[in-house]
C-alpha cells in the first residue's frame, strides 16, 4: 500500500515519526515534506498529497500542520478528497466507515506519535461502508462545483 505524506513547519517531526511507523508496516512513502522548521504554507502540501491520492499515486494520504485543521480544510478543497482530523479512535473509525475519508491530518501541537499512530491503526483497520452513506457523499462531493462567492 502506498500513502502520500506531508507536512508544513509545525508538522515536520510528527510527519517524519509517521513515516517511520509506516515504514515499519511495510508501507511505500511518498514523502513532500517540508523537511525543516522554516516556515512554509500548509495549502501547498495539501495539494501536493491531495493530487497524489486524487490520480491514484497513492491509497490514502497524511498531512499535519499545528493543529491539523487548516491542512484538513485546505484538502477538503480538492474534488475527490474527504480529509478529516484524526483526534480519537471513534473518530479515525467513522471517518472511514462513514465519510471513506482518504486523507487523515494530525496536529502536531495536539497529537503525540503514539496517538497519531494508534488513531492511524484504527483508520487503517477501519472499512467504508457503503449504503446510505454514498448518498451523503455524493451530495458532499457536489458541493464542490457550488460557486456561491461574490466576486
Amino acid at each position: 500500500m502506498k500513502v502520500s505524506i506531508g507536512a508544513d513547519h509545525c508538522g515536520v517531526d510528527l510527519r517524519q515519526q509517521l513515516i517511520q511507523y509506516l515504514q515499519k508496516q511495510g508501507f511505500d512513502i511518498i514523502d513532500h515534506g517540508t523537511l525543516s522548521r522554516d516556515s512554509v504554507d500548509y495549502p501547498d502540501y495539501a495539494q501536493l498529497v491531495g493530487e497524489d491520492v486524487v490520480k491514484g499515486k497513492a491509497d490514502f494520504g497524511i498531512l499535519v500542520c499545528d493543529s491539523g485543521m487548516g491542512i484538513c480544510m485546505a484538502a477538503n478543497k480538492i474534488r475527490g478528497i474527504h480529509a478529516a482530523i484524526l483526534y480519537n479512535n471513534d473518530i479515525a473509525r467513522f471517518c472511514k466507515e462513514h465519510n471513506n475519508a482518504n486523507v487523515v491530518c494530525f496536529g502536531g501541537k495536539y497529537q503525540t506519535p503514539y496517538m497519531a499512530e494508534q488513531f492511524l491503526e484504527t483508520y487503517l483497520n477501519s472499512k467504508y461502508e457503503g449504503g446510505r452513506h454514498d448518498r451523503r457523499l455524493n451530495k458532499m462531493d457536489a458541493l464542490s462545483d457550488l460557486n456561491l462567492a461574490k466576486r
